[in-house]
């Protein structure tokens, strides 16, 4: 049987090779502050720390939180949010 930590990962997988190469945008975090995306971020940290959903909220909320950043600072367009999780993830173009 597979781990949680093996499952999350592979989902992360699948997530980076099919759909986010498609979608035309990138989550608000790394259109705001640079850096890695949600996804390798939290890939990053189940490889580190397992699947600590603490610390894998910490970072969508800091998403939220750059969404917000974008929206008052006129930043890159953002576009929508995605709510497959407990905190809705804004996306933006480009």
């Amino acid at each position: 049987m597979l781990s949680p930590d093996t499952l999350a990962l592979a989902g992360i997988a699948l997530y980076q090779r099919w759909l986010s190469p498609h979608k035309g945008f990138r989550c608000a975090h790394a259109a705001f502050y640079g850096g890695t995306s949600c996804s390798v971020a939290i890939a990053q940290t189940i490889r580190a720390e397992g699947l600590s959903l603490s610390a894998i909220t910490v970072r969508l909320a800091a998403c939220r939180e750059a969404y917000g950043h974008l929206q008052i600072t006129g930043g890159p367009r953002v576009r929508g949010v995605c709510c497959c999780g407990p905190l809705p993830i804004p996306f933006r173009y480009g």
